[in-house]
């Protein structure tokens, strides 16, 4: 299942985060990145806010990834987790109901 993570930062400017741990997140990053886990990561455009898309097994998983992040464990940002599904509206194409006769 894939989730989208939106970064919440907690009143820590990112320029007080220590580089240990700014370099320690990059590296786990990297690691989600190469075991496929993590399988893309931005940030915002207009505010350097993160976005990372998951795939993860279920939203437990995608709970744990997100709280092993080193600048999550030390509690500088937070990340609301949402769910995604598949967009069914393509079966209506080929449902018998919507066809023209």
């Amino acid at each position: 299942m894939k989730f989208i993570c939106i970064e919440k930062e907690l009143n820590v400017p990112k320029s007080k985060i220590p580089q240990d741990i700014m370099e320690a997140e990059a590296l786990k990053v990297y690691d989600l990145y190469v075991s496929g886990v993590l399988r893309e990561i931005y940030f915002k455009e207009e505010n350097n806010i993160g976005v990372l898309i998951l795939e993860c097994a279920d939203r437990k998983e995608a709970e744990t990834v997100i709280a092993g992040l080193p600048i999550v464990e030390k509690g500088y940002i937070a990340f609301d987790i949402i769910g995604l599904r598949p967009y069914p509206g393509f079966s209506r194409l080929f449902d018998n109901k919507y066809k023209a006769n």
